[in-house]
């Protein structure tokens, strides 16, 4: 009856007639423009009833009063809320995903007024529903209810917007000059399109203009070696990882922000992205970077601070000028936790003094008690005043080097500013010290404050309690109040949504940092030039057949401040930045691991890109819901992978945004070897890495890092060639490892390899580091599980991670997308907070210092491809001392890795008939040959006997040469961990040399006429003791040398 009523008014009454040739499915979207009169409404309305439909129609929230509100919403009205559209758009697209039949209305102007900036919530509603946008159009001047034309969204949201306005052109509302599909815009579209990667790859865009920042960096590193003229000098970029733990006011207690899937959280994953990838990437690419969340992986903390002073912790030294107090106040810190509110960046004081040109210059010396040996980040603190100088020097003592550094006072005073992160010896020396001085370029005034080693655990208390874990896992709230941030930053929520604060304050502190610079000249700030911010991110979804993957979408915001940065450049820019995120990511992951999957560019109102006055973006990175997703994406070359990929991007949009030329970092050298001749000169060789990606990344030079004895590594001596050679101190060992360089940078690091001379000795043993393997934990993936067992192997990190959250406990895979602890890869938390040790490449070290211990043998070294290749021969060789670590074929893993590989076998077994001695050492030497041909090498070479059910839970104890010895055999932060040892026996003429607690067998050795070697089914330098490995390698050397 009503239908009937409808359509009686509409097309008789009024007069009204309809042109629609568009065949209507069960779903979709209608688009209704233009919008000039609250007629729209009513005729919209007859139409649908005449039609049959039963709609939903969005409005603003401000129409839903009373008694108005319940007719609407019986209407089918939905209120607006401008401040959650953004999550409006995404529970609508889900709505209609699962419903049966929807129908939702919308005008896209958003307002009867003039308006050419149309809102795209509708696109973006249809994309993730993925059903068709219906054009329809109300023509005044005809009466005409027209629809000729249907949109189906393909990420393309300026092309099809474009396209969705041409359509209404010819369109009269009831009110025409009040509507304007903006064709000014629409032209200037067409000749000069927005967001395409040519824009800025082509050296051609300048969105910056003439707004460039010339002075001093915030923080430079004088010590470098190698020159940066084409990379990312002197630039300063925000970055951060997602989320972090927080404090629930409303239950009271620290939760994560994500959910616990598949051995992790995105609090905890994305930092394993950011952390020891992509922020090293760019500041090898000489950029200054800021994070809003503690980056140091490090819990314990130092703090030596002038209002403490106490010798020989704080010591002055007024050589030239004196140090007097400063005016200003400065940091302090007080005993206990901290409230909300209370900021240690205004309760104590600070040194200050005039700067010197002078060689002869005063300085404070700031020197730790550290209680555990290893990484701690450097933090600096001062506070800049009207005269204060660009270039402050400090100078940080690290196992002995000295590393320089100049700091900008003019700049980012009152805070914690990172210098870097340095090996420290346990103990309070003089080895391991910070000073800062009163030298500088120029004439102004120094000043000092706290400085600050380590991350250290989480003060500040939220409901009487703190988080308990390491400050870096907790969000930026925390961090931010701790670094000195004003309340008004870090608690936007008046201390009543801390989850609320913490997704502001990431921006916010990055607004507050780059306040006052070149770039936010009219923010309220520190006057840090911040130019860029990029927060990394995973997303949730799923592919429901369990193979598909999700991949990578990126975020922007141009609505926001008349599309304009503080700076007054368009915020159009982020949108490129974007584009190029996500586009890049796609190509250089589908290059390697094959069909990445490209999703959207979504311009929409998010806090992290909204809030900051700079170009800025999101990266969902992955899909931490998805199971194929996450087999690549806990995989660590993986995500080396897809941090280089954002650092390209960061640094050509940088770049060509200023006008400058690039060049790509190189990779890491490959084929690494260091041979001694008779007279102790060691030389050093390798071969440069070629990145198929990047016709940039060519090594022009390297730099070439030894550390001599007990001292740390230098700063490097840069190289043109790629060999060196360095005469050795008899008796000492050396420790040497290469990064390659260019205009843009430098690569990250190759293995440690080390030497050592003996003057006397004839013998040479040679360390062959055959260690490479990075992996996920153990994969599991058929037709009714998925996930990641733990247990059978917990996969090796590249260095220390704080990534996993605990075992996955429901493998399920009927159980897919439950977001429950019922759930397809729901796990623990028995893990978070716990730092685990990974691959740190450099077990040559501890090799090397056993095997010197002897005094006896000669050490060279090399990688196992510097043999595989040819480049290093084995028969001048004593002895050969194989590290295999957790080496295997896994089968999973993206990247090949083999204990014996062919090439390795043929090696081995042309050397045996020289008659050397050879010692093996690794988890899997046994287990990872199974083939057939591979068992006969096993029993030919080596002598061992290997049944798959001999595998153990290992005890952690093994006997044998006389000797008692503890090794690694869980996870800790400290070493990785030999989880599951390979259990072996001795065949005919071998003998069963070392056992394991339990009697079975850990170690073979044969000593034979022909030649001699020594078995371990579990790594050598797994053994925790210094003086227990050192007598056991003295006892193995005796025994494999004649």
């Amino acid at each position: 009856m009503l239908q009937k009523i409808c359509r009686w008014i509409l097309y008789r009454v009024l007069g009204w007639t309809k042109d629609v040739t568009i065949d209507h499915p069960k779903k979709f979207i209608v688009c209704l423009a233009p919008h000039t009169s609250n007629w729209d409404f009513i005729i919209g309305q007859l139409y649908a009833k005449a039609e049959g439909w039963k709609t939903n129609f969005l409005m603003k929230k401000e129409w839903f009063f009373w008694p108005l509100g319940s007719v609407f919403r019986k209407m089918g009205g939905i209120p607006v809320f401008r401040s959650k559209h953004m999550r409006m758009t995404d529970a609508m697209a889900e709505t209609a995903k699962q419903a049966d039949n929807f129908i939702l209305c919308i005008t896209p102007e958003g307002t009867r007024s003039l308006n050419p900036d149309w809102k795209k919530g509708f696109y973006y509603i249809a994309q993730g529903a993925n059903i068709p946008i219906l054009l329809y159009g109300c023509d005044y001047e005809k009466k005409q209810i027209k629809c000729t034309k249907a949109i189906l969204p393909n990420g393309n949201v300026d092309e099809q917007m474009k396209e969705i306005k041409l359509y209404y052109k010819d369109i009269k509302g009831k009110n025409p000059k009040n509507f304007t599909i903006g064709l000014m815009s629409l032209f200037a579209f067409l000749l000069f399109p927005l967001s395409t990667q040519a824009q800025y790859l082509d050296g051609n865009t300048r969105a910056w203009g003439d707004i460039e920042y010339t002075d001093d960096p915030w923080v430079f590193n004088s010590s470098r070696p190698n020159s940066i003229t084409q990379g990312l000098l002197n630039r300063h970029i925000a970055l951060w990882a997602s989320h972090g733990r927080y404090y629930d006011v409303d239950k009271q207690k620290w939760v994560w922000q994500r959910p616990n899937l598949f051995c992790t959280t995105e609090d905890l994953f994305t930092q394993t992205i950011v952390v020891p990838y992509l922020i090293p990437m760019l500041e090898n690419a000489g950029a200054t970077v800021f994070t809003p969340r503690e980056r140091d992986w490090q819990t314990h903390e130092i703090i030596i601070d002038n209002d403490d002073a106490k010798a020989p912790f704080y010591v002055e030294n007024n050589s030239s000028k004196s140090w007097k107090q400063c005016d200003s106040i400065g940091f302090r810190m007080h005993a206990g936790t901290y409230i909300d509110g209370e900021n240690p960046f205004t309760a104590g004081s600070l040194r200050q003094i005039k700067a010197t040109k002078r060689k002869k210059y005063s300085s404070i010396t700031y020197q730790p008690n550290i209680p555990k040996s290893g990484n701690y980040a450097v933090y600096v603190s001062y506070k800049s005043l009207p005269k204060s100088v660009p270039d402050a020097k400090y100078i940080v003592y690290h196992q002995g080097q000295a590393t320089e550094f100049t700091v900008n006072q003019r700049m980012g005073g009152g805070t914690w500013v990172y210098l870097g992160t340095f090996y420290f010896d346990q103990g309070c020396n003089a080895d391991n010290r910070v000073v800062a001085t009163n030298h500088a370029s120029k004439k102004g005034f120094i000043t000092s404050d706290a400085v600050r080693f380590g991350g250290g655990m989480g003060n500040i208390a939220r409901g009487g309690q703190t988080s308990g874990l390491p400050r870096s896992l907790e969000g930026a709230r925390y961090y931010a109040q701790w670094a000195g941030v004003p309340y008004k930053y870090y608690s936007t929520k008046n201390g009543l949504n801390d989850y609320g604060d913490d997704i502001n304050v990431r921006s916010l502190m990055s607004n507050w940092l780059g306040g006052g610079s070149v770039y936010m000249p009219s923010k309220e700030g520190l006057h840090v030039p911040i130019e860029l911010s990029l927060a990394v991110h995973s997303d949730a979804g799923y592919a429901k057949d369990g193979k598909g993957l999700i991949g990578t979408l990126a975020i922007c915001t141009t609505d926001f401040n008349d599309q304009t940065y503080n700076s007054g450049i368009s915020r159009m820019t982020a949108k490129d930045f974007a584009t190029a995120l996500r586009d890049n990511v796609y190509t250089d992951m589908n290059a390697k691991y094959h069909n990445w999957a490209k999703r959207y560019v979504w311009d929409r109102n998010y806090s992290e890109t909204r809030l900051p006055e700079i170009p800025s973006a999101i990266i969902e990175t992955v899909s931490h819901q998805n199971f194929p997703d996450m087999r690549l994406a806990q995989d660590p070359m993986v995500r080396f992978t897809l941090a280089r990929s954002i650092y390209k991007t960061i640094l050509r949009y940088i770049s060509t945004n200023h006008g400058k030329n690039y060049i790509v970092t190189p990779l890491s050298p490959t084929h690494f070897s260091v041979d001694i001749d008779s007279k102790g000169i060691a030389t050093l060789s390798w071969i440069p890495q070629n990145d198929s990606q990047e016709k940039t990344a060519l090594a022009k030079s390297y730099n070439v890092y030894t550390a001599i004895g007990k001292l740390g590594f230098d700063n490097g001596k840069n190289v043109n060639n790629p060999s060196y050679k360095i005469q050795l101190q008899p008796n000492i060992v050396y420790n040497f490892k290469v990064t390659a360089c260019n205009a843009g940078g430098e690569s990250f690091p190759s293995e440690t390899l080390s030497a050592m001379y003996v003057p006397n000795s004839k013998k040479t043993v040679l360390i062959v580091n055959g260690f490479n393997r990075l992996a996920s934990p153990q994969v599991i993936d058929n037709d009714s599980a998925q996930g990641f067992d733990m247990d059978k192997d917990p996969g090796v990190s590249y260095g220390l991670t704080a990534g996993w959250s605990g075992k996955q406990l429901i493998f399920n895979r009927a159980k897919m997308g439950c977001e429950d602890n019922t759930g397809l890869g729901y796990c623990g938390n028995e893990l978070a907070g716990k730092f685990i040790a990974g691959n740190t490449f450099n077990y040559t070290v501890e090799h090397a210092q056993a095997i010197a211990s002897s005094g006896l043998y000669n050490i060279a070294s090399c990688s196992s491809k510097a043999i595989t290749s040819g480049k290093v021969q084995l028969n001048k060789y004593q002895a050969i001392d194989l590290i295999l670590g957790l080496e295997r074929n896994d089968g999973y893993t993206p990247e090949y890795y083999k204990t014996f590989t062919p090439s390795i076998q043929k090696a081995l077994s042309a050397y045996t008939q020289t008659g050397g001695g050879i010692l093996v050492s690794g988890s899997y030497i046994a287990s990872d040959m199974q083939a057939k041909d591979e068992r006969k090498f096993l029993q030919d070479v080596l002598k061992v006997a290997y049944t798959p059910q001999d595998s153990i839970q290992p005890d952690g104890n093994i006997q044998g040469l006389g000797l008692t010895a503890s090794y690694y055999h869980y996870l800790n932060e400290d070493h990785y961990a030999a989880t599951h040892p390979d259990v072996i026996q001795p065949l005919e003429n071998a003998i069963l040399a070392m056992q394991y607690g339990n009697g079975l067998g850990a170690a073979v050795g044969y000593q034979g006429s022909d030649y001699r070697s020594f078995t371990m089914g579990f790594p050598f330098e797994c053994i925790s003791n210094e003086k227990t490995r050192n007598a056991i390698m003295r006892g193995i050397l005796n025994y494999i040398i004649k």
